[in-house]
């Protein structure tokens, strides 16, 4: 929660997408479907000191069919599209800026339910962590997956390491006694509060039933920025540095 330019209280939304082109049309699309149609919202630039920029009330506007209205306040052009309980403010454009997609833990749970509480438990714990999203849905993902696939066309498939049924025919990660294990993907502005999310949500998922908390490993291949956990802990005061 934060406070929009009007003094209203409000809720931060980040978005995150592999181009710029692709990621404004999207939030164009999902704020015209899931923002101008709910009661009593209104849309501002949460990245106003951005020099790269999306059209948002740019386009939406034209839902007002000739009746919306412009104005610029304190140097920032808004659009007012009159709706059914008064009228929509929108922004102009949004701004658009570098960020991190993702950081991972999985956890391992001695029955499903185990997992699903520490999973919850953790996404809470990032969801305070100004900067960070678990993009998912309810932020946990049953269906980890690891890079490339038997299968050509795919760019990647089930993390078999960390299936409990596949125990006996692969190789595994799974702590013996296993049942389920989730995946937690963490999207943030920076390296900085993505290290504090992953921080809190280890210190959150920690339990007597849950065995092993570990992290996608995927050989240097997948992005440029690598976690690494026992580095997360010490950076957030909960682990010692090990003796050189």
């Amino acid at each position: 929660m934060n406070e929009s330019p009007d003094g209203r209280p409000g809720v931060s939304i980040l978005a995150f997408g592999f181009a710029a082109e692709s990621l404004a049309k999207a939030v164009a699309n999902r704020v015209g479907q899931c923002l101008l149609t709910c009661p009593t919202t209104a849309v501002f630039d949460g990245l106003p000191e951005s020099d790269e920029r999306a059209p948002l009330g740019k386009q939406i506007r034209f839902f007002g069919d000739g009746f919306e209205k412009t104005k610029v306040f304190a140097g920032r052009r808004f659009w007012r599209v009159p709706v059914m309980d008064g009228e929509f403010l929108i922004e102009e454009t949004c701004g658009i800026a570098k960020g991190i997609g993702g950081g991972n833990l999985i956890l391992q749970g001695y029955t499903l339910p185990a997992a699903l509480a520490a999973a919850r438990r953790a996404v809470e714990a990032i969801s305070v962590v100004d900067g960070t999203i678990t993009p998912f849905p309810g932020g946990v993902v049953r269906s980890g997956s690891k890079v490339g696939s038997r299968y050509a066309a795919l760019r990647a498939s089930t993390n078999d390491a960390f299936c409990p049924g596949l125990v006996g025919r692969v190789e595994s990660e799974l702590v013996d006694g296993v049942a389920a294990s989730f995946e937690i993907v963490i999207d943030g502005v920076d390296e900085a509060v993505i290290t504090q999310a992953m921080a809190a949500a280890i210190q959150a998922a920690v339990a007597a039933d849950i065995p092993a908390i570990s992290a996608g490993n995927y050989g240097g291949k997948l992005g440029k920025f690598h976690f690494h956990l026992h580095q997360v802990l010490v950076a957030a005061g909960l682990s010692e540095k090990p003796a050189s």
